[in-house]
């Protein structure tokens, strides 16, 4: 009698992390542990030496004269529109196609978010439909041009020699919102040196993240990082119990300072880590998938990878065929900002008659796709995404 020898089975192919957050973190948890175990020593728990260690290192980095911490992207964006006075009857101009935080505060601080489409190709804010928008309007003159907020779309800088340009036309203040951004470069310089100011947010999944809410907002401007300061703590002045103006509670915590200190030295490793996976990417995804397109003098974070499908069906099957293989994904966004709920109205009546339609964010928002993107990636299992994106199609 013969014997059959038995086989093993193949083993399953280990799981791919859409952010992969422990292996980065299995290198400095030393020097997390220390700075962390500094603080617990010293007591100093909000606004402790480790947030002025983290600010001026933060402005360096991107080359801008002033950086202040604050505890989250969306209070780095409010603190930085309140300090312009921007309120009832002001029109604040955002991209339709982002993240719900750039147009919730304006209207958390009384202004109408004007929504602005968005090019095909970079998915940021479209310069002609912008330009058309403040023109309009201006005519009809209920509300008043005041700020620009351009996103630095899923780590790709905005056009923003354009918009600072627009906005000095029309005596408006630009506002960088580069929470999935931190790092990239336009032209040779960093973000953090553009606009009047750049509102960055160190939520854990971004390019820099912490363990908890953490941001900053960077400017060139003296007076202004002043004011943010005293903003952020209850519009103090110069004693604690000196209150010169309305302010808020957007102090950042020390144990998040410590732990972006810890993470600040790999940053420049990780970006070209990213950058080397959206590469295999690129090598690997084929028509009819579009992949990030970006405008020359343009480096991309690579916050996030997200490719375009030929229409919502198309999709629906590529994200079937993903899980099917054990490969996560994520939809960023599902719906545009002038669809949701929250800002139906203030769309509708921020120009009388109605506004233009948006059909790039309309169209997008049934196409885009994002799949898994950190610094940890390996050619393997970009393959593995890649085969996978392809097989459901």
């Amino acid at each position: 009698m013969s014997i059959t020898p038995a086989v093993a089975p193949t083993p399953a192919p280990s799981p791919i992390a859409f952010f992969d957050m422990k292996a980065q973190q299995a290198l400095i948890r030393a020097e997390i542990d220390a700075g962390i175990a500094r603080i617990l020593e010293h007591g100093r728990f909000i606004q402790g030496p480790e947030v002025d260690a983290l600010e001026a290192k933060l402005a360096a980095f991107c080359g801008a004269a002033e950086c202040v911490g604050v505890s989250s992207g969306t209070d780095a964006l409010q603190i930085a529109l309140m300090a312009e006075g921007i309120g009832p009857r002001d029109a604040v101009f955002l991209p339709a196609f982002t993240y719900t935080a750039t147009a919730e505060v304006p209207l958390l601080l009384g202004a109408t978010p004007v929504f602005v489409d968005v090019e095909p190709a970079s998915f940021n804010l479209d310069l002609a439909d912008l330009e058309r928008r403040i023109a309009l309007v201006a005519k009809e003159g209920r509300l008043r041009p005041r700020a620009v907020i351009g996103v630095d779309l899923y780590g790709l800088p905005a056009d923003w020699p354009a918009i600072e340009a627009l906005c000095a036309r029309h005596g408006m203040f630009a506002l960088d919102d580069a929470a999935q951004a931190f790092g990239a470069r336009l032209e040779g310089r960093r973000l953090g040196g553009f606009a009047h100011a750049t509102a960055c947010s160190f939520y854990p999944t971004k390019t820099l993240g912490c363990y908890g809410d953490g941001g900053a907002i960077i400017t060139n401007d003296p007076a202004r990082a002043e004011l943010y300061r005293s903003l952020r703590t209850h519009g103090e002045g110069k004693s604690r119990y000196e209150v010169l103006r309305t302010g808020m509670n957007g102090r950042l915590d020390s144990i998040q300072a410590a732990i972006l200190l810890a993470k600040l030295p790999l940053l420049e490793a990780e970006l070209a880590a990213r950058a080397r996976a959206a590469g295999w990417y690129a090598e690997r995804l084929r028509e009819p998938v579009v992949a990030p397109q970006g405008r020359a003098g343009a480096e991309s974070a690579w916050g996030i990878y997200s490719i375009l499908l030929p229409d919502a069906d198309s999709r629906t099957r590529v994200q079937a065929a993903m899980q099917a293989a054990g490969v996560p994904s994520a939809i960023y966004y599902p719906k545009p900002l002038h669809h949701q709920p929250a800002y139906a109205a203030a769309h509708a009546g921020s120009l009388a008659g109605g506004p233009p339609p948006l059909p790039v964010s309309e169209a997008l928002c049934g196409r885009v796709l994002s799949l898994p993107m950190h610094p940890y990636l390996t050619e393997a299992q970009v393959e593995r995404v890649a085969a996978a994106v392809l097989s459901g199609l």
